[in-house]
């Protein structure tokens, strides 16, 4: 009996203890399960408040994008900083955009781009300064140097800034054609630049920036100098190779220092036909930077061109370089004879003296004297 009501009262403490046991398992279930859904809210009110705080810094960078191409202003309103990313196809395509309406939706002032192609310093920039001095809407600059020359222009001076992304250029190589290029590239990138003068260090102006602008806003032709050499230095150059893209009879010979209006610096940054031949065909002994622009453009628009170049140059001297002009040049006499010219051209169809707006080549030593003389003979 004993052990009946044994074995009884532990099947009966078993019975009781199996709900306890259910209950416990049970409530620890539940207190696991809001465990893991206190975790998960956490965490996504923890990325919630990450993606607040992200969402406006992605707002930021994007809203400015979609002003950019939103704004008319942002299309029309010349690069503040030149530097770009873009390689030359890529720079080259962007500056072949062209409007087709000839009725612009804003008002334009037309400016001339001055591009200088040089090695490295402006040695005569402070006479420049001077020329361009409160003609401030009416033109742009542009600089093309070696890329490992580091300009040191005040931020007060009208060339601070004022460098492309270049390359090196080699004189009477491909590569001063591609820089030229280049400039003009860079320059047509602002809509409201009309017409393009390619200078050097070592020019100067010879007329007051008034005089110079007007003369070339109302020519109409650009100053090309182009001419059929038929010497050894002309069409012996010539390779019969560029035949019949390029034939011998529309072979030309010019300067590289040279004038062209919208339309024409379009033309010679998009040419895909006569710089391919000039690059493979036309090597160091051929000299392209004084065949390429004066072939290509008689080829194209000869119609557009006076086939004379603004820039003086003294080839007196004799040698593969014109004459370099220094302090000792520079005299009352000599200023006298570049301003008011010794020569005849035609300018819109008249015959006139006022021919040369720029002269080279001057050496650093001659910017003193040229300070000193402006005002008298060049009006600046």
């Amino acid at each position: 009996m004993k052990v009946e009501f044994g074995n009884m009262g532990i099947l009966e403490n078993g019975k009781d203890n199996k709900p306890l046991s259910l209950k416990v398992l049970q409530f620890l279930l539940l207190f696991l399960g809001l465990g893991i859904a206190l975790s998960i809210l956490s965490m996504c009110m923890l990325r919630f408040a990450e993606l607040k705080n992200v969402l406006p810094v992605v707002q930021s960078r994007i809203n400015p994008c979609f002003q950019q191409q939103n704004s008319l202003e942002n299309w029309i309103r010349p690069l503040s900083n030149l530097h770009h990313s873009m390689n030359d196809a890529e720079l080259f395509w962007r500056a072949s955009f062209v409007p087709q309406m000839k009725n612009l939706p804003f008002k334009r002032t037309p400016k001339i781009a001055f591009l200088f192609l040089t090695r490295g310093s402006l040695p005569l920039a402070p006479l420049w300064e001077r020329f361009f001095k409160g003609n401030e809407e009416l033109y742009s600059i542009y600089i093309h140097n070696l890329p490992s020359y580091k300009p040191d222009f005040p931020t007060s001076s009208v060339f601070y800034g004022r460098q492309i992304p270049s390359q090196v250029a080699e004189w009477g190589d491909i590569s001063i054609t591609d820089a030229e290029r280049r400039l003009l590239a860079n320059a047509l990138l602002d809509i409201s630049n009309e017409w393009f003068i390619i200078l050097s260090e070592s020019c100067i102006p010879l007329h007051n920036f008034s005089v110079i602008y007007r003369y070339i806003s109302e020519s109409r032709y650009s100053f090309v100098s182009v001419f059929d050499d038929p010497r050894s230095v002309g069409r012996g150059r010539y390779n019969w190779k560029m035949s019949p893209v390029v034939k011998i009879t529309q072979w030309r010979k010019g300067s590289q220092w040279f004038e062209v209006n919208r339309k024409l610096a379009v033309d010679i940054v998009t040419d895909e036909v006569y710089y391919p031949k000039f690059k493979q065909f036309c090597k160091p002994s051929c000299y392209v930077d004084e065949h390429y622009f004066p072939t290509m453009l008689h080829i194209q628009s000869p119609h557009l061109l006076t086939n004379t170049s603004l820039t003086w140059v003294d080839w007196h001297r004799g040698g593969a370089h014109p004459a370099t002009f220094g302090k000792a040049d520079v005299t009352d006499k000599f200023l006298k004879q570049l301003s008011e010219g010794q020569r005849t051209c035609v300018y819109n169809n008249q015959t006139t003296s006022y021919c040369l707006l720029f002269a080279r080549k001057f050496s650093p030593s001659a910017l003193d004297p040229l300070l000193k003389l402006s005002s008298k003979y060049l009006g600046f």
